[in-house]
C-alpha cells in the first residue's frame, strides 16, 4: 500500500478547514456538506488502513538531510484503531450538528475548527517525530479553544481557562521532550526506550505525564472540562473533551509508560494513586450536580481514573483494560453528551430540576441515554463492564499488599456512578412533566437521533461480544493476548438478563390487566413533593450527601475552587506580575541596578564552574 494514504486523514481535514473559513456564512449548506464529506472520506481511509494495512506503514512527511531531520509518520496497531474511532466520532458529530445548530445559531467557524481538530488528532497518533507531534498536538489545543468559543460570549471564560491550563501542561510536555533529547539526542519517538534510573528520567517522565493528565482530564488538571461544558455546545463536548481528548491523552500516557520510558513500580503506583483519587473525588462531585452538562463532565473526569489504574498496574491485563476502557469511555461519553444536546435542543435547559417525563415524547433519546448510562456505570452486559472487569483483574495481578484498596476504590466508584445516573434517568425522563418539559412534543430529527443510536448500539455490541475489539484492536496494540478471566460469560449473562426483563414486563402487564386494584399512598422515601406538580424532584436525596459533616467541608472547598490549580496558580501569577510591574517603573537607576546584579550573577556562575 502506498504510504501517502497516511496524509488523507491528516492533511485533507486541515485543508478542508481552511476552505471552510473562506466560504461565506450564507452558504451554510456547502460549508457543512464539505465538512461531512471530508470527515466521511477520512473515516473510510481509516477503515482501509485498519483492515487492510500491515502495521508499520511509514511515510516520510518532511526531510532535511543537512540537519539530519526526518519528520516521519508511522502506523502502529494502537494508532490504527485510535485513528478509526477519531475519524468515526467526528463524522457522527458532524452529521448530528446539521440539526443541532439552527439557521439563527450557526457559528461559521464550527465546521472549520472541527476539521482542524480532526486533522490534528490524526496527526498526533501517527507522528513519529516529537516536532511533528507537538505541531499537531497544539493544533488540537487551539481548535478546542475556538470550538468552545462558538458557544457565544458566555463561553469565553471557559475557553480561556481551557487554553491556559492545557497550554501550561503543554509547556511541561515540551520541557519533558527537551530532557528526552538531552538524554538520547533523538526526537524519533519509536527509537526511545529510556530506563528510569536517575533523577532526570523521572523528571522527564513526570513532565510528559503532566501533559497527558491535562489532555485526558485527570486530577488535578481537570477543572477545565466542567467549566468548558457550561457554555460550549454539547457536540463540542461530545467530540473533544469526552472522546478525542481522552484518546489522545491516554495514547500519550501509554506511549511514555510502555515504550518511551521503562517505568519503575513506584511510578506505576503513582499512576494508580492518581487514578483512585480521580475516580472517587470526581464521582462524588458529580453526584451533587444539578446541571446535566456539569454532571457529565465530572463523570468524564472520573472515568479517566480507571485508565490510570490500568496503566499503573504495569501488567498486560491491566494495560489492556485501560486501553479498552479508553475506547469504551469515548463511545458512551460521546453518546451521553449527544443525548444532553438533544435534551437541550428540545427543552432549552439542562437543569435536572426543570426536566422530567421526556421518555414518552423522546423515546430514542431516552433509549440512547439509558444504554450509555448503564454502560458508564459498569452494568453488564454493556461495554463499560467488560473493560472495568479487566482493570479489576489487572489490579489483583499486581501482587501489591494494598491492591485491594485500589480495587475497592474502583468498584465503589462504579456504584456511585450508577447512583448518579439513576438520578439522571429519573429526573430527565421519568415521573411527571415539569412546565419546561411540557413544551416538548416530539423527538429530535433523525440527523441527531441516528448518531446517538449508533453509539448506543456499540455500547451493547462491545459488551456482549467484547472479544471482537479485544482480539482485533486491544491485544495487537499491546502485543500480547489477553482474555477476560473469571466466570463471566457475556452471552449467557445477556440471555439471562433478557429473560429477566421479559418476565418482569409480563408480570407488570398482567397486573395492569387486573380489574380490581388496591390504591395506596405512594412511598416517597422521605422526599418532598413539588407543591405545583406533585412531582418528586430527583435531586433532593443527593443534597443529604452534600450535608454530611465531613463531606460538607470538602464540598465547600470544591465550590470555592480550593482544588482548582487554575485559581491558585493564577493568583500566584498575578502576584508575580504585580511585583514585576513595581520593578519595571521606568526609572533608569532601577534598570542599571538590575543589569549590574545580572552581570554579578553571571560572573559568579562562570567563576565557580
Amino acid at each position: 500500500m502506498n504510504a501517502n494514504i497516511l496524509l488523507i486523514p491528516v492533511m485533507l481535514p486541515l485543508a478542508g478547514g481552511i476552505l471552510c473559513l473562506l466560504i461565506p456564512k450564507k452558504v451554510r449548506w456547502f460549508r457543512e456538506g464539505l465538512s461531512i464529506l471530508i470527515a466521511a472520506l477520512s473515516t473510510i481511509t481509516a477503515f482501509f488502513i485498519f483492515f487492510r494495512e500491515i502495521p508499520g506503514l511509514h511515510y516520510n512527511f518532511l526531510e532535511f538531510e543537512k540537519f539530519n531531520l526526518h519528520l516521519d509518520m508511522v502506523i502502529s496497531p494502537m494508532s490504527a484503531f485510535i485513528l478509526l474511532f477519531i475519524t468515526g466520532f467526528v463524522f457522527l458529530v458532524s452529521i448530528y450538528s446539521l440539526s443541532y445548530f439552527s439557521h439563527d445559531n450557526n457559528p461559521k467557524e464550527y465546521p472549520a475548527f472541527l476539521l482542524f481538530a480532526l486533522g490534528g488528532s490524526c496527526g498526533v497518533v501517527t507522528a513519529d517525530h516529537f516536532l511533528l507531534f507537538l505541531i499537531f498536538w497544539e493544533i488540537v489545543t487551539v481548535s478546542l479553544y475556538f470550538l468552545i468559543s462558538t458557544g457565544g460570549k458566555d463561553a469565553t471564560k471557559g475557553a480561556t481557562k481551557t487554553f491556559a491550563m492545557l497550554g501550561g501542561a503543554d509547556g511541561c510536555l515540551l520541557l519533558g521532550i527537551g530532557l528526552c533529547w538531552f538524554m538520547t539526542e533523538s526526537f524519533t519517538i519509536s527509537q526511545l526506550n529510556i530506563p528510569i534510573n536517575g533523577w532526570m528520567p523521572v523528571i522527564a517522565f513526570l513532565l510528559m505525564m503532566t501533559g497527558a493528565i491535562a489532555k485526558a482530564g485527570a486530577m488535578p488538571f481537570h477543572t477545565w472540562i466542567p467549566d468548558a461544558s457550561d457554555s460550549a455546545p454539547p457536540p463540542v463536548m461530545a467530540v473533544l473533551p469526552a472522546s478525542i481528548d481522552k484518546l489522545l491523552g491516554i495514547f500519550l500516557l501509554v506511549r511514555i509508560s510502555t515504550s518511551i520510558f521503562i517505568i519503575t513500580p513506584s511510578l506505576g503506583l503513582v499512576l494508580m494513586i492518581i487514578g483512585a483519587v480521580t475516580i472517587i473525588w470526581a464521582v462524588m462531585v458529580a453526584m451533587v450536580q444539578h446541571d446535566l452538562r456539569r454532571l457529565l463532565s465530572y463523570h468524564a473526569i472520573s472515568q479517566v481514573g480507571y485508565m490510570f489504574l490500568g496503566i499503573g498496574t504495569m501488567n498486560p491485563i491491566g494495560l489492556a483494560g485501560a486501553l479498552f476502557h479508553m475506547l469504551n469511555n469515548s463511545i458512551y461519553k460521546n453518546c451521553l453528551f449527544l443525548s444532553c444536546g438533544a435534551i437541550k435542543k428540545r427543552t432549552g435547559t439542562t437543569n435536572l430540576a426543570d426536566l422530567g417525563g421526556l421518555a414518552k415524547v423522546m423515546p430514542l433519546t431516552f433509549t440512547a441515554c439509558l444504554v450509555s448510562s448503564l454502560a458508564i456505570s459498569g452494568v453488564p452486559p454493556f461495554n463499560g463492564f467488560a473493560s472495568k472487569w479487566l482493570i479489576y483483574q489487572g489490579i489483583l495481578d499486581t501482587g501489591l499488599k494494598g491492591s485491594y484498596i485500589f480495587l475497592i476504590a474502583a468498584m465503589f466508584g462504579s456504584a456511585l456512578t450508577l447512583a448518579s445516573f439513576l438520578k439522571v434517568i429519573y429526573s430527565v425522563f421519568l415521573g411527571s412533566k415539569t412546565r419546561q418539559a411540557e413544551k416538548v412534543k416530539k423527538e429530535v430529527p433523525p440527523a441527531m437521533a441516528v448518531p446517538m443510536l449508533i453509539l448506543a448500539l456499540l455500547c451493547l455490541l462491545f459488551g456482549v461480544w467484547y472479544a471482537l475489539p479485544l482480539d482485533n484492536m486491544i491485544n495487537p496494540a499491546i502485543g500480547t493476548s489477553v482474555v477476560v478471566g473469571g466466570s463471566w460469560n457475556s452471552t449467557m449473562a445477556s440471555l439471562l438478563m433478557a429473560v429477566g426483563i421479559i418476565l418482569g414486563l409480563s408480570i407488570y402487564l398482567v397486573g395492569r390487566l387486573r380489574k380490581s386494584a388496591r390504591f395506596v399512598g405512594s412511598f416517597i422515601g422521605g422526599e418532598k413533593l413539588d407543591s405545583e406538580t406533585g412531582r418528586i424532584n430527583g435531586t433532593h436525596f443527593y443534597l443529604t450527601i452534600k450535608e454530611m459533616p465531613f463531606l460538607r467541608i470538602l464540598y465547600d472547598f470544591q465550590e470555592k475552587g480550593f482544588f482548582d490549580p487554575y485559581n491558585w496558580l493564577g493568583k500566584l501569577g498575578a502576584d508575580i506580575t504585580r511585583v514585576l510591574r513595581k520593578i519595571h517603573n521606568g526609572m533608569l537607576s532601577w534598570y542599571l541596578s538590575w543589569s549590574l546584579a545580572g552581570i554579578v550573577i553571571l560572573l559568579g556562575i562562570l567563576f565557580f564552574t
